[in-house]
């Protein structure tokens, strides 16, 4: 397993899990009205790292299984994303993806922390948040573009930089 920069080979992959309700069933955004140009535009868009930087999650075979993000990053803060195809899930691709983004923020981003938000009824993320460990927290002052109802409803998580 390793994290690279998002190919545009990776697109047909990264619409799949898009397109799987299975998968995008509990999330905020409409992935399924997404396309094939969607993703290759993402992709396009993802090179430049200067606010946000979106890595593809891969096989040893280097098969795309999914990304990992680090988005809106300033004044220190970042907001975590992940998104797994299903054929990755429960095979340790989202671990190693979660620690390892984290650890490039804070190691070459110079980031302070990193959060996140998941709605209650996405019970497999909040097991998989919860299971590793992670501390949930109130909504951090610098997540932005959520609305009050939105920040009382979803629950947040964080992790701080060590030393």
């Amino acid at each position: 397993m390793k994290l690279r920069k998002l190919k545009t080979d990776d697109a047909p992959l990264m619409l799949e899990w898009m397109h799987d309700d299975d998968v995008v069933h509990d999330l905020k955004a409409d992935f399924a009205s997404k396309t094939l140009g969607d993703c290759l535009g993402f992709i396009r868009a993802a090179q430049d790292t200067s606010e946000s930087l979106h890595l593809a999650i891969v096989d040893d075979s280097d098969e795309y299984m999914g990304t990992a993000s680090l988005k809106h990053m300033r004044d220190g803060a970042a907001e975590f994303g992940i998104s797994m195809r299903k054929c990755a899930m429960g095979k340790g691709f989202s671990r190693f993806g979660m620690q390892e983004i984290i650890r490039v923020g804070f190691e070459e981003y110079g980031l302070d922390e990193v959060f996140w938000c998941v709605d209650p009824v996405n019970r497999r993320a909040v097991r998989f948040y919860d299971k590793n460990g992670y501390r949930r927290c109130a909504a951090p002052v610098s997540a932005q573009g959520y609305s009050d109802e939105e920040k009382e409803r979803y629950l947040w998580y964080i992790v701080r930089k060590e030393g």
